[in-house]
């Protein structure tokens, strides 16, 4: 349990970024639809072993998890098993905790519930990660060289930025609508500065994968409370007709 309260106290701490930012750039809308597509959670699950589960962990998911959409203890030990020798243990990193703050500032926070913790009014968890991963851009004025639209002066560097290609963010200078005597920045556009492995279509839809897994790794077994949900449903409407019925029927002759 304080494993579990530690792990949302540390997440919660980078949800700071989307609420200051709720006032300016919106997030983009997560496609949902990936929450049932086995292939894109696989996919997920692959990009995350592979460019987030170096410096975060996941502590509270084990890789033999990863058989509930759709791997085999086989195909995981083959394409996913790196940090450790069995399918069994937990996604945990060696990244040295001093380390990782002095290099990003902060310790890179577990994020088995990611996902959940950084829902907000502005959006769900899912919006966030969504944007957030696909609005980083160059800034030299940082110490990783990277910013990021949705989480101003974040720590993290851009590890996907191969993937995608470097980008600068193009802002103009306005008058505050909401105090003359300031000014703001406001965000226009991007200028792709180096070309990307990906084109901007395949690294959205790479990221939405992502996303879907980072979802998925929260909460298992939502999609299966879903169906469960919707047969009780179903069954509940079924038997409030027939219950109707025979009360009508046992109450036909009563005067």
């Amino acid at each position: 349990m304080k494993k579990i309260i530690a792990s949302l106290v540390t997440a919660l701490a980078l949800v700071s970024g989307v609420q200051a930012n709720e006032g300016g750039l919106s997030l983009d809308k997560f496609p949902a639809e990936r929450m049932t597509n086995l292939a894109a959670l696989q996919n997920g699950a692959k990009l995350f072993v592979n460019y987030c589960l170096n410096c975060h962990s996941a502590a509270f998911m084990r890789y033999n998890r990863l058989k509930d959409i759709g791997l085999t203890d086989d195909q995981i030990k083959a394409n996913l098993l790196f940090a450790t020798e069995k399918v069994g243990d937990t996604m945990n990193v060696s990244l040295n905790a001093k380390d990782a703050k002095a290099w990003f500032g902060a310790t890179p926070p577990d994020l088995t519930l990611v996902a959940r913790s950084r829902a907000s009014h502005a959006g769900s968890g899912s919006d966030y990660l969504y944007t957030y991963l696909r609005t980083f851009y160059r800034d030299e004025a940082r110490p990783s060289g990277w910013n990021n639209l949705v989480f101003p002066n974040v720590g993290m560097p851009h590890v996907l930025w191969e993937l995608q290609g470097q980008r600068a963010a193009k802002f103009v200078e306005e008058t505050d609508p909401h105090d003359a005597t300031k000014k703001v920045h406001k965000f226009e556009g991007f200028e792709q500065l180096t070309p990307g492995k990906m084109s901007n279509q395949e690294f959205d839809s790479n990221i939405a994968d992502l996303v879907a897994y980072l979802q998925w790794m929260g909460e298992p077994q939502a999609q299966n409370r879903v169906r469960i949900g919707v047969g009780v449903m179903i069954f509940l409407f079924a038997f409030f007709f027939i219950a109707w019925r025979l009360n009508a029927s046992f109450w036909k002759d009563v005067k």
